[in-house]
């Protein structure tokens, strides 16, 4: 069977990684104890950077493109109503 038992996906949840110090006075859990400033551990290659980067510009660029065509024909309305 194709079932994945729910122990396997308990596995597969990370609940170690810090995106963001949640510990902020006025909160519930506040904790003053805690250090503060320790950031998170990144273990990311440069490579695997540019990779990140490069993705987020490819996600990027159609709306980008839209845009600019956008501002394109507005600009070619205002010349022909204009000119």
């Amino acid at each position: 069977m194709c079932f994945k038992k729910k122990k396997d996906e308990e596995e597969l949840i990370d609940t170690e990684t810090t995106f963001a110090d949640m510990n902020v006075e006025g909160f519930s859990w506040y904790n003053p104890n805690l250090k503060k400033g320790k950031q998170p551990v990144s273990d990311v290659t440069d490579k695997e950077y540019w990779a990140m980067v490069g993705g987020a510009f490819r996600a990027m660029l159609p709306m980008f493109i839209c845009i600019l065509i956008g501002a394109i024909v507005m600009f070619l309305l205002a010349l022909l109503w204009l000119g």
